[in-house]
């Protein structure tokens, strides 16, 4: 009878060790969990910035991962890869794996004002990619210094004789918004861009320019200190943070320029990945810290879904195509 119960019992040994091995694989009764798309994420998401560290785009975006970290329960590793106004780093990521591991922050500048400036054969367009959901927005603002220009008047800078206008750099807000402010009054002027906000504010400081439009951020400081007069902001609506300087729409001049970011990801990545990385941003948004850098650095909320962001910049681009058109501007220096 030995020799029968034997192979039985190890006949029986053999699939209970198959059916427990079976049950762990499906993560049922008992068994280790598997490790599925609903479980997401198992490790750190990749944020790219595709900006140099200091700029508003690094300090954005590195207060934004800090922000979500608790929502998502994983490290988001900041990864800056500047390079063609945005386009380095957004092609990197958005042509990699689309897993839900590399992740990017992408601004309307990239996406609707930098094709009017720069030729590329293969711009990143809304098609590429699924869009989380919008971040902040930030106003243009034009500043003069105020020992050279002590009235800040608008009419006085439009009609002086060899007008000096700095920017911080071909294919920004700051260069449109100005450019067309000038086109549309027939001022002669001379552009003066510059690789970024800070050398810009510099030149005004030096009265090396007589004039700059960038970002409320970079200026501030020299606004409250009265070396800067601010003269127009060139949102839909007055900035929370300057208001009262009007805009350029209130002071005659129809036009809308500002800087809208959002966050970004491969066409091809699961939905559900999207879907719970926005609700987590939702979350993160409500983070005291995250309201408290907002603030300190003059910049605004544009909490908004995806479909919102793809449909606001891609009518901005369409409108900024159409006025530098009929005005007869060229942003390609």
């Amino acid at each position: 009878m030995k020799s029968h119960r034997t192979p039985r019992r190890l006949a029986a040994a053999l699939l209970a060790g198959v059916t427990a091995l079976s049950l762990a694989a499906c993560g049922v009764q008992g068994g280790g969990a598997a490790k599925t798309e609903t479980d997401f994420p198992t490790k750190p998401i990749e944020f790219t910035l595709p900006s140099s560290a200091g700029g508003s785009t690094d300090l954005i975006g590195r207060a934004v991962a800090k922000a979500l970290e608790k929502p998502l329960g994983q490290p988001i590793p900041v990864v800056n890869k500047a390079g063609a106004n945005g386009a380095v780093g957004g092609k990197e990521v958005l042509g990699s794996r689309a897993d839900g591991y590399k992740m990017v922050m992408l601004f309307k500048s990239l996406m609707a004002i930098t094709p009017l400036a720069v030729d590329d054969a293969n711009p990143i367009v809304f098609d590429q990619m699924k869009v989380v959901g919008g971040l902040t927005v930030e106003d243009y603002v034009l500043v003069v210094n105020t020992a050279k220009h002590p009235d800040g008047d608008l009419a006085a800078l439009l009609g002086q004789e060899g007008l000096a206008y700095g920017t911080a750099g071909t294919g920004t807000g700051g260069q449109l918004s100005q450019a067309l402010l000038l086109a549309k009054n027939g001022v002669k002027y001379k552009d003066v861009p510059f690789q970024g906000g800070a050398p810009a504010v510099t030149a005004l400081l030096g009265e090396q320019v007589d004039a700059i439009t960038v970002q409320i951020a970079e200026a501030m400081p020299h606004i409250k200190s009265g070396a800067f007069r601010p003269i127009a902001t060139f949102g839909e609506k007055r900035s929370e943070f300057l208001p009262e300087v009007p805009t350029a729409k209130e002071s005659g001049h129809d036009i809308v320029v500002d800087q809208k970011r959002f966050i970004a990801y491969p066409k091809d990545t699961d939905a559900a990945i999207v879907t719970k990385v926005a609700n987590s941003l939702t979350e993160a948004f409500k983070d005291p810290e995250y309201d408290a850098f907002l603030k300190s650095n003059f910049i605004s909320r544009w909490e908004v879904p995806g479909s919102e962001v793809v449909s606001d910049i891609s009518q901005a681009k369409d409108t900024f195509a159409r006025v530098v058109q009929e005005n007869g501007i060229s942003l390609k220096g």
